[in-house]
């Protein structure tokens, strides 16, 4: 089932509260964690993401941050922030870090909402959406580049090739 459905206009409710309804209607596990943030935890392929929103009034910013779990051995490293870059190249918006100490795999994006602008149910999704989109298709980049004998490169390679058929 896609993620992108008819929403109600929204003009009046808080971007949690609207990231609440969005959630809900997914059958998403989330946690109100304060009025301005919202944390929900989505089912992949690969993993279980956590995804984060947060309303940031004096950056007039809705803040995403979607991460995963990931412990690479020490000595990948190097290969692992050579793959995040070549990822981040190609990524239009947002962006991938590694957070060594908490052992996580990012992908952040903010969306700047100035002037007292205000973020549609539907946008709202499309970033949720793209969040796990695109750590689904770099998820087997960074595998390799940890655990397999692949370059940084060829590592990529296998996250931005199109695949075509079935198995």
């Amino acid at each position: 089932m896609p993620l992108s459905r008819q929403y109600p206009e929204t003009d009046d409710i808080h971007l949690i509260d609207i990231v609440k309804m969005i959630s809900a209607r997914h059958d998403w596990d989330f946690d109100h964690v304060a009025d301005d943030r919202i944390v929900m935890a989505i089912e992949g392929q690969w993993r279980t993401y956590s995804v984060t929103l947060a309303w940031s009034a004096s950056d007039e910013m809705l803040r995403m941050i979607c991460t995963f779990d990931m412990n690479p051995p020490a000595r990948s490293l190097p290969k692992l922030y050579e793959v995040l870059n070549l990822a981040n190249d190609a990524c239009w918006a947002g962006t991938f870090s590694y957070w060594q100490a908490q052992k996580l795999m990012v992908y952040r994006y903010g969306l700047v909402l100035a002037g007292e602008q205000m973020a549609s149910a539907r946008q709202i999704t499309r970033i949720i959406e793209m969040a796990i989109l695109v750590a689904e298709r770099y998820y087997p980049a960074f595998q390799l580049a940890c655990w397999g004998n692949s370059t940084a490169k060829e590592a990529v390679q296998v996250a931005i090739a199109e695949g075509y058929g079935h198995a």
